[in-house]
């Protein structure tokens, strides 16, 4: 059993997922490669020089899992709310469960419509679909949670890493029964 599961392992995924296992949350990443930053050339990623997508890729995971997320390569088919907890379903056969799960899959809205989430137009050019979620990023399901493109906020990775940050930070605030803060100082 994770604390935090997290669908996509692009820039919202990947923030996310620093996020959660910085802050001890056992964290698990499920990733079907599939993400469109992969192909991507950024020059406007605040604090990054230009670098490929790939590149912000590899760097946001290899960040996440210097805090121990867990990354496994599958595709999800199905989330299934049980008494306190998601029972996430992959393409494989295999079975994962969280208590919170993040959805954070970029464009790509099947699996949710699947798993009952609602869903609304996208307001984004050539997103036709986005999960409906609240501004702390809730979706309609118990414990699911929506980051990045999927929820509606700018394809822009910087944008989108951002919303999986916030999002990230909302879901561990409901974890540890209050507001969630992670400053680090610099060291004498």
């Amino acid at each position: 059993m994770y604390d935090i599961a997290i669908i996509g392992a692009g820039p919202a995924g990947a923030s996310a997922a620093l996020f959660t296992a910085k802050a001890g949350k056992k964290t698990l990443v499920l990733d079907s490669d599939q993400s469109v930053t992969k192909r991507a050339w950024i020059e406007n990623h605040y604090g990054a020089p230009d670098i490929s997508g790939p590149d912000l890729v590899a760097v946001g995971k290899k960040q996440a899992a210097k805090f121990g997320a867990e990354f496994v390569t599958a595709k999800v088919s199905k989330l299934n709310a049980k008494d306190g907890s998601v029972a996430i379903e992959t393409e494989g056969g295999e079975t994962y469960e969280a208590t919170h799960v993040i959805l954070a899959t970029g464009m790509l809205t099947d699996m949710a419509e699947a798993s009952g989430i609602a869903t609304k137009p996208g307001t984004e050019p050539r997103i036709k679909t986005i999960v409906d979620v609240t501004p702390e990023g809730r979706t309609n399901q118990a414990n699911v949670w929506a980051a990045g493109t999927v929820a509606g906020v700018s394809m822009h990775t910087i944008v989108t890493a951002g919303d999986g940050a916030k999002v990230a930070i909302n879901v561990i605030s409901e974890l540890n029964g209050e507001r969630y803060v992670d400053h680090d100082v610099l060291k004498s």
